[in-house]
């Protein structure tokens, strides 16, 4: 499919967007225009629906082959590194039954208090995260 210049200027500022998302519109483009350019780029592929605004309106990303018709390589998701503590600790936490913090230390033999950092909430400030917290400890 050959791109016009709206089509293309969507895609790659889709392709530069964090999730893909296309969200910079030209504000010429609006009502009947804005959907005839969605619809062609969907019918080839270059697009596919993600989810819906609280509004309701259909949020859309860029696909591989979006990428590719403007010339740019999907990026592969990194590889993890076989027989590393990570790799270990991530098949771990994989598990249906989860990982205690006495199986994380035994399999890596991280000391006890720096296995605990890596599963301490973030979020400090909210109270139910400190509520998990003094649970997880208690535990």
């Amino acid at each position: 499919m050959k791109l016009t210049d709206t089509q293309r200027s969507l895609l790659e500022a889709a392709a530069k967007h964090p999730q893909k998302l296309l969200t910079d519109f030209p504000a010429n483009l609006k009502g009947g225009a804005l959907i005839k350019v969605l619809t062609a780029l969907g019918n080839a592929g270059l697009i596919a629906p993600h989810n819906k605004t609280p509004e309701g309106n259909t949020q859309f990303v860029i696909s591989t082959a979006g990428l590719e018709a403007i010339g740019l390589t999907p990026q592969q998701p990194p590889k993890q590194r076989e027989g590393t503590k990570q790799a270990t600790l991530i098949e771990l936490l994989k598990r249906p039954e989860g990982v205690s913090l006495a199986e994380m230390v035994q399999a890596t033999g991280w000391q006890q208090h720096y296995a605990d950092v890596l599963v301490m909430p973030t979020c400090v400030g909210n109270p139910a995260c400190v509520a998990e917290r003094v649970a997880m400890k208690s535990a």
